[in-house]
């Protein structure tokens, strides 16, 4: 038995090397869309056919895709007439989204990496991007795990947000193999989709991962193609991905209970060799990559490697590179080095932030100080200015009324000193003393009761005048003299009253002294 297991080992190495090393790596890509007229009947070229005879495989053979993130691979494998598959055909993608990792929610970027089944019905003739193949995510594994996503794809356009995005020179061929494939009675097509090669030295670089144990659940899969050549049975099983197994009574295990279920055990002894072979290739692994860590390249890292090949080519146009040529390893020193780069550049930032900050502060205030002095310094001008007599008419208005009544006087007062105003107390000083002289004595009760008319009396309105005694002509004339120089003005002039009693200076005085 043990003989029978170690020639079955020594089968399957023979054939891994035997189909490795006779592919078919990106032949025929010379395909002109622009001269196919119906893109979903495109036949593969000759040459594709000739070689994949010449690898005793058959134009509708069933058919497997593999795909590789970190590498930007697509690989097309094929079934030949042994049932062993053989690669016929690597793609390099034009456009992945994302970093290395399973597809967990929307609109996280990820391309989905897991075992998928593809059906006829995931076929899209009519995708926006020329054409398209839809990856089945989520699957039973996913759901198990609450990962969800919708749309998918690997499609062409080379421009990708979760997506495989090829060219449409290479999609219109990929659709092609799926077409055939399902042409020849294949039910499902199975995506393996990958982060990396999952060899020994690739594991060990990315062993600090927190994706790590997702991928090492993923590897499983992978050895059992890599050992079989033959697409591995998946099932689900407490949320994880099992492959190849058996239950107790030898029928395919489809999902369900993980308990009593195994490998054949043919199959199984190939594996516990095979990891035999991984556990030393891993410790050698280790030594090389001791002390250091792999940095994975972000997405605009990625395309910052090939930013040229967008030259000329529309905007949608977006290739991505991979992540061997953006990452880098670095020692932990270097790491440690880099870090405190990092952290001192974010502090200088935090600092130039604050200064930026209290500058602003420090102009706002100036700006809010010199405001409220403006404020203040016209309130002080207000004030003021309230502080000032305004007076109730405007001073101009009787200046030029003085001035129009002294234009008005007569001619033959143009030599008086005096103003107006006094001329007009004169004459009526005189008319008063000239009127008195001239009245008849009145009765005894009326001379009791008159007041004595002086010069003074030139500031009595006529209205209030009163009858006076007849006095004698030097009398009148003192009293008259005694009022002119309490009075300060001229002596006074004899006038005569008419009969409303009115007193006028006569004209022939008109020498008189005003």
């Amino acid at each position: 038995m043990r003989l029978k297991v170690l020639a079955a080992v020594s089968l399957i190495a023979l054939t891994v090397a035997g189909c490795t090393n006779d592919t078919l790596d990106d032949v025929g890509n010379g395909v002109d869309v622009r001269k196919v007229s119906n893109k979903t009947q495109y036949q593969l070229s000759g040459q594709v056919l000739s070689k994949m005879a010449s690898m005793n495989i058959d134009r509708n053979a069933p058919v497997t895709f593999r795909i590789f993130k970190e590498e930007g691979r697509l690989e097309v494998w094929k079934a030949d007439r042994s049932n062993r598959f053989q690669m016929i055909k690597s793609y390099q993608i034009c456009a992945w989204s994302g970093k290395l990792g399973p597809k967990i929610k929307e609109g996280d970027r990820q391309a989905p990496e897991g075992f998928y089944p593809l059906g006829p019905q995931h076929l899209n003739p009519n995708s926006q991007y020329y054409l398209a193949i839809n990856t089945g995510f989520p699957n039973r594994f996913d759901q198990s795990n609450g990962f969800f996503g919708t749309n998918l794809m690997i499609h062409g356009a080379c421009s990708s947000s979760g997506c495989y995005s090829m060219t449409d020179e290479q999609i219109i061929e990929i659709f092609a193999f799926a077409r055939d494939a399902f042409k020849g009675g294949q039910k499902a097509i199975q995506l393996q989709a990958y982060p990396f090669r999952m060899t020994a030295e690739n594991m060990a670089r990315h062993r600090d991962n927190p994706n790590i144990e997702f991928w090492k659940m993923l590897k499983v899969g992978y050895d059992h193609f890599q050992l079989t050549k033959r697409p591995p049975e998946v099932a689900v099983c407490d949320k994880k991905y099992v492959f190849n197994q058996v239950k107790a009574d030898g029928t395919p295990f489809a999902g369900g209970q993980c308990d009593g279920i195994s490998n054949a055990p043919q199959l199984q002894a190939a594996l516990a060799a095979n990891e035999k072979s991984y556990a030393a290739e891993y410790a050698k692994a280790m030594k090389k990559y001791d002390g250091t860590v792999w940095l994975e390249p972000s997405e605009a890292q990625r395309k910052a490697i090939v930013a040229d090949k967008r030259k000329g080519r529309e905007l949608a146009y977006a290739p991505t590179g991979n992540s061997i040529d953006a990452g880098k390893l670095m020692t932990v020193r270097e790491i440690e080095a880099q870090k405190k780069r990092a952290e001192e550049e974010a502090q200088r930032k935090i600092e130039m932030a604050e200064r930026a900050k209290q500058q602003e502060e420090a102009r706002k205030a100036a700006e809010l100080k010199k405001l409220a002095d403006d404020v203040a310094a016209q309130k002080a001008q207000q004030t003021a200015g309230a502080d000032v007599a305004v007076p109730s008419a405007n001073p101009g208005i009787a200046s030029v009324q003085a001035e129009t009544e002294a234009a008005r006087k007569p001619f033959w007062k143009l030599w008086s000193s005096k103003g107006t105003a006094a001329s007009g107390a004169s004459g009526e000083a005189t008319a008063t003393a000239t009127t008195s002289a001239s009245v008849p004595a009145p009765t005894q009760s009326n001379a009791a009761d008159a007041p004595v008319t002086t010069g003074a009396v030139a500031d009595t309105p006529r209205q209030q005048e009163q009858p006076v005694a007849p006095q004698p002509a030097e009398a009148a004339a003192a009293d008259a003299g005694a009022g002119a120089e309490s009075s300060e003005s001229v002596a006074p002039a004899e006038t005569t009253a008419d009969a409303s009693g009115s007193q006028e200076v006569p004209f022939w005085k008109f020498w008189k002294k005003q």
